[in-house]
């Protein structure tokens, strides 16, 4: 009878079928639950639990041994990531003003002018044809005489496929201006297809954060309200990681709920602390002691 069987909204916490499905996660889709919070993952979990009318973990578990097509629905529902272009646009004023400008200074001179950005969970790609409209607004007459390379990386391969197609809605648009729009997109029906002069200088590719291949060489990274869903220990990891990756003078831009962790905390130079933008200053010795990176704290912090 119905108000016999257990209510998903009611799963509870000791649940001894929860650990189960967790080691399934990880054995048919390569993906760590426990390196996640747990209110985070019971969250995520429990949207396809509903979803799949399942009246416990036991039930929808047994809809993944018979549905194989469930495990797709389920790594969605884990990795959901909801962007748009040039979300929290005050923390873009500040790329666009101070940043780039300031890594386009810095790569004038050199005989190869070499920009690498990193994305790092980029969802469906917003954020980085984002700092290619930046950089291409900036550089304009000059813009070929830079080799430019923005990668994405997420771990969801359907948010990927969307990014490469580079075709958003027009609610993705809201913080894009009319001229804007005119100039780097192409309106077909109610939707919008990035030009190719963005898609060239971007591209994407699936890569987890925590067990994937090392990433380095970068002139900034950006991974803002990514690292919040981890528990504390892979945050303070990660961000030692994105450290090692960022080459020296490299910027590291995190979201505004985030705030650095543990060793790293101590290797980065704040630089606009409001805005959660950090300098790879110095390399100092990032294996022991804090080295020689202090840095003194912009005056908006104050």
């Amino acid at each position: 009878m119905e108000n016999e069987k257990l209510r998903t909204d009611e799963i509870q916490e000791e649940d001894p079928d929860l650990e189960l499905l967790k080691k399934a996660i990880k054995k048919n889709l390569g993906f760590n639950c426990e390196q996640y919070k747990e209110s985070h993952f019971r969250r995520r979990i429990n949207v396809r639990v509903r979803a799949t009318n399942s009246s416990s973990y036991a039930e929808y578990l047994k809809i993944l041994k018979k549905d194989q097509d469930e495990y797709r629905n389920l790594i969605e529902a884990l990795t959901v990531n909801v962007s748009e272009f040039f979300r929290n646009p005050e923390t873009y004023t500040v790329i666009e003003k101070e940043v780039l400008p300031t890594l386009i200074k810095s790569k004038s001179k050199s005989l190869v002018k070499a920009i690498r950005i990193w994305s790092a969970g980029c969802a469906a790609g917003e954020e980085a044809y984002s700092l290619a409209i930046l950089l291409h607004m900036l550089l304009e007459k000059d813009f070929g005489k830079y080799r430019i390379s923005i990668m994405g990386t997420d771990i969801d391969s359907s948010s990927l496929e969307k990014a490469r197609k580079g075709v958003y809605s027009e609610n993705s648009l809201k913080n894009v201006d009319e001229k804007t729009r005119e100039r780097y997109f192409i309106k077909k029906d109610e939707m919008y297809q990035v030009t190719d002069q963005l898609k060239n200088i971007t591209h994407f590719k699936q890569h987890d954060l925590i067990s994937g291949s090392k990433l380095s060489h970068f002139d900034m990274i950006i991974c803002r309200n990514v690292m919040i869903y981890f528990n504390k220990e892979i945050q303070e990891q990660l961000h030692l990681e994105f450290y090692k990756s960022l080459s020296q003078g490299g910027f590291f831009i995190i979201g505004k709920a985030e705030t650095l962790l543990g060793t790293a905390a101590g290797y980065f130079k704040p630089y606009n602390t409001r805005e959660r933008l950090y300098v790879k200053e110095n390399e100092g010795n990032i294996h022991g002691k804090r080295g020689d990176i202090h840095g003194k704290r912009d005056q908006e912090a104050k």
